[in-house]
């Protein structure tokens, strides 16, 4: 049995949880998420609790249990607290800042990187060289905050480039010096 796939998620007040057939619908006072789950694993809804159960012992059931837990415990905090994931911008004249919407970067290029936050993303620029993606999915948050890494993933011998604030990047050694 998962460990994680059986482990009750507990629904706060101010969340209100509707499954049609294979589609659950999450609605809290940051806003509201759909998704749709695969039918093998079955989830019921009672009182204050959902439970993931699998139809099954099969590799595929066993995989599906944990991450259908996981998947809708993240729905459950998305639309309560909201996920954030902060950058940080390392580099002389490595910079950020907003225009209206729009994620403006200096990163080392010949032109300035311009980035356009998806539906559901806020972005903040409290200084130059940090950026705070937020949102209510985690999924979407996760992806838009590579995608803004990999315009100048951290190299390994200076440390500059983008990168996440608790990242640590393993520094190299430069060039031997001489005989």
């Amino acid at each position: 049995m998962s460990r994680i796939g059986r482990k009750p998620i507990t629904i706060p007040n101010g969340v209100e949880i509707n499954q049609e057939g294979n589609f659950i619908t999450v609605k809290g006072p940051k806003g509201t998420l759909v998704r749709e789950f695969r039918p093998e694993i079955n989830i019921s809804i009672e009182g204050n609790t959902i439970n993931v159960i699998r139809s099954s012992d099969q590799p595929l059931h066993r995989s599906l249990h944990g991450l259908t837990r996981s998947l809708l415990s993240n729905m459950v905090e998305g639309v309560t607290n909201g996920f954030s994931k902060n950058l940080d911008l390392v580099g002389v004249g490595y910079r950020a800042s907003l225009q209206g919407k729009k994620l403006v970067m200096a990163v080392g290029k010949s032109h300035p990187v311009e980035m356009e936050p998806w539906e559901g993303i806020e972005i903040e620029v409290p200084a130059p060289n940090k950026v705070i993606v937020k949102g209510i999915d985690k999924e979407k948050i996760g992806i838009f905050a590579a995608n803004i890494r990999g315009q100048r993933p951290p190299e390994p011998y200076k440390g500059k480039g983008i990168k996440y604030e608790n990242e640590y990047i393993r520094r190299k050694e430069g060039k031997a010096g001489g005989k």
